[in-house]
C-alpha cells in the first residue's frame, strides 16, 4: 500500500497532503477528532523523506496552507464585516496571513532535511524543531500561536500530559509519536519503534491517575453576565447608556446570592474617567449586597494620553468589609499586556492607518500593561486575569499565578467572529489553561462562549451563544500546584536540547 502511494505523481501526493492539512481543522473544537493530526503529521514526514531542501520546504508549506487555510478561516468574518474592505481585498489579507503562518512548517521541513538527511535521526530532531518554530510563531509580530496542535488533544487521553508539560509538551509528544508511526509504517527499527510507542502509551495511561490539585470543601457562587450586545453598536455613543443599563438589569436580581459577579471585556462602554459617578453608585450597590463585581472597561489617562483595556473591581475587597473599594484610579485593576495587532495596536501605524478602515478601527491604540500584575482581589478571592487573546499565552498567566490564586478569569468579546468556529476554539484554549494550571476558570464574554470550568478544564455550566443571560454556578476552590505551574516549559526545552545534542554529536563522529 505504501509503495502504491509513492508511485502516485508528486502533484497528487501534494494534493493529498493539502487535504491532510485541511483535515487538521476537524481535530479542534467544535469537532474534536483528535486522532487526525497524528495521521497528517505522519503523512508529512513520509513525504519529506528523500526530498531536497527546496522541495521539503514546499511540502511543509503545502501542509501549512491546508492547516491554517481551514483552521483560521473564521478571521475573515471580522475583516469582511468590520474591516471596510472590498471582498477581494479581505480575501487577499486572509491569504497573506495563511501564507505567512505556513512559512513555519515550511522552515521546519527544510531544516529537518538539510541538517538530518538520515531519517533515522528524525526521532531526535523533528519534535525539537517543531517546537522552536512554534515558539517563534508565538513571538514574531507579537505572536499568533493559534491552532497549535496540542490543543486538539484536550478531549483525548493525551491531555493528561498538560498539567505536567503543558500544551507545548503535548505537541512534543504528538511530533515524537508521528516519527514513530512513520517508522512503523515503513517497518524500520521495529523493536525500537514499538518500544517507543509502548512507552508513550504507558505514560499516557499512568498520567490519568495523579490529582495534581485537590478540591476543597469550600465553594463559591459565581455569576457571569452575557449582554449579547451587537458589535456594530459597541462604539456608538448613543448606545453607551442602554448597554450599561442592560448589564445592570441582568445583574441586579443576583447581587444578594452570589460571591462574585463578572461582566465581560469592555462591558462598561464608557471611558472610565467619564463614568466615575456611575461606577461609585455601582460599587455601593454591590457592596451593600455583600458581594463584588469585576468588569471590563477602557481607561483613558488624561495626564499622558495612555489608554488601557482594563478590568476593575467594585464592591467588597475582603469578605468582612463593610463598604465598597472603588475609587479612581485604585490599584485593584488589571491592564491588558498582550495586545492584539490591528485590533488594539497598529504596527507601522503612520503607514498603515491611511490605507484602509481595517487599520483605523475605533480603540486601536492601546497602551500595554505590565507583564506581572497583582491578582485582582474581590470579596476575599484572588483572581488571575487574562483579557481575550492573552489566554493563548500560558507563559503570561504562569508569571501571575501564585499559591494564593483561586481562579483564572478570562473575559472576551468574540462578537467579531459571528457564528464561526473561532469562539469555540477560543474556549478550548481557555480550557487547556485550566488543565495546565489546575485552577477553575471563569470565562465571561459578550455573546459566547460564556462558561465556568473546573480545575481540569471540564465545563461545569455554559450559556448558549448569542443570547443575553446570567450564568450562575457553585465552584469548588482547590489546593496544590501542578508541575507545569512550577516548571513551565523548561522540561520540554531541556529534552529538546538533549535530542538536538545527540544528533550533533553523532554527526560530528561520522
Amino acid at each position: 500500500m505504501l509503495n502504491a502511494y509513492f508511485q502516485l505523481p508528486q502533484s497528487i501526493r501534494w494534493g493529498l497532503l493539502l487535504l491532510g492539512g485541511l483535515a487538521n481543522s476537524l481535530a479542534f473544537a467544535p469537532y474534536n477528532y483528535s486522532f487526525i493530526p497524528f495521521i497528517t503529521l505522519t503523512l508529512l514526514l513520509l513525504e519529506l523523506e528523500g526530498k531536497t531542501v527546496k522541495k521539503a520546504a514546499f511540502t511543509g508549506f503545502i501542509y501549512g496552507l491546508g492547516w491554517f487555510g481551514a483552521g483560521i478561516s473564521w478571521v475573515h468574518v471580522s475583516i469582511d464585516k468590520f474591516g471596510g474592505l472590498p471582498l477581494i481585498a479581505s480575501l487577499a489579507l486572509i491569504a497573506m496571513l495563511v501564507a505567512y503562518l505556513s512559512i513555519y512548517p515550511a522552515l521546519v521541513s527544510a531544516l529537518l532535511t538539510r541538517f538530518t538527511p538520515k531519517s533515522s535521526y528524525w526521532i531526535f530532531v523533528f519534535a525539537p524543531l517543531w517546537l522552536i518554530f512554534e515558539w517563534l510563531r508565538s513571538v514574531v509580530l507579537s505572536g499568533f500561536p493559534w491552532l497549535s496542535l496540542g490543543y486538539s488533544q484536550f478531549e483525548s487521553p493525551v491531555s493528561a500530559y498538560a498539567p505536567v508539560i503543558g500544551e507545548i509538551g503535548i505537541t512534543f509528544i504528538m511530533c515524537l509519536t508521528a516519527v514513530l508511526l512513520k517508522q512503523l509504517v515503513q517497518r524500520n527499527n521495529l523493536k525500537l519503534t514499538l518500544t517507543g510507542l509502548g512507552a508513550i502509551i504507558l505514560a499516557t495511561v499512568l498520567l490519568q491517575f495523579p490529582q495534581w490539585t485537590e478540591r476543597q470543601n469550600t465553594t463559591k457562587t459565581i455569576a457571569l453576565v452575557q449582554g449579547n450586545i451587537e458589535q456594530e453598536m459597541r462604539y456608538v455613543p448613543e448606545n453607551d447608556w442602554p448597554t450599561f443599563l442592560k448589564y445592570l438589569d441582568l445583574s441586579r436580581p443576583h447581587y444578594s446570592d452570589v460571591d462574585l459577579m463578572i461582566w465581560p471585556e469592555a462591558a462598561i462602554p464608557m471611558i472610565e474617567p467619564s463614568a466615575i459617578e456611575d461606577l461609585y453608585n455601582l460599587d455601593k450597590a454591590v457592596a451593600n449586597n455583600k458581594t463584588a463585581l469585576i468588569s471590563g472597561i477602557l481607561d483613558y489617562n488624561l495626564d499622558n494620553g495612555a489608554i488601557y483595556n482594563t478590568l476593575i473591581v467594585m464592591g467588597l475587597r475582603e469578605e468582612d468589609d463593610t463598604k465598597g473599594q472603588y475609587h479612581y484610579p485604585h490599584n485593584n485593576r488589571y491592564n491588558k499586556h498582550h495586545l492584539l495587532p490591528i485590533g488594539e495596536f497598529v504596527p507601522f501605524e503612520d503607514f498603515l492607518r491611511p490605507l484602509a478602515p481595517i487599520f483605523d478601527l475605533p480603540m486601536s491604540s492601546f497602551t500595554r500593561g505590565d507583564v506581572r500584575q497583582t491578582n485582582l482581589r474581590a470579596n476575599g478571592l484572588n483572581i488571575v486575569p487574562a483579557i481575550c487573546y492573552e489566554i493563548i499565552f500560558p507563559g503570561l498567566l504562569r508569571q501571575n499565578i501564585t499559591k494564593e490564586s483561586d481562579f483564572i478569569l478570562t473575559v472576551s468579546n468574540d462578537a467579531w467572529f459571528g457564528t464561526s468556529a473561532g469562539p469555540l476554539q477560543h474556549m478550548q484554549i481557555a480550557q487547556m489553561r485550566a488543565l495546565e494550571f489546575g485552577l477553575p476558570l471563569l470565562r465571561a464574554t459578550n455573546n459566547g462562549v460564556t462558561a465556568i470550568t473546573d480545575e481540569k478544564g471540564q465545563i461545569i455550566k455554559q450559556l448558549a451563544q448569542f443570547e443575553a443571560g446570567v450564568l450562575k454556578a457553585e465552584v469548588n476552590l482547590v489546593d496544590g500546584q501542578t508541575p507545569y505551574l512550577l516548571y513551565g516549559n523548561w522540561p520540554v526545552w531541556w529534552l529538546s536540547l538533549f535530542g538536538l545534542g545527540v544528533v550533533f554529536w553523532r554527526q560530528r563522529r561520522v
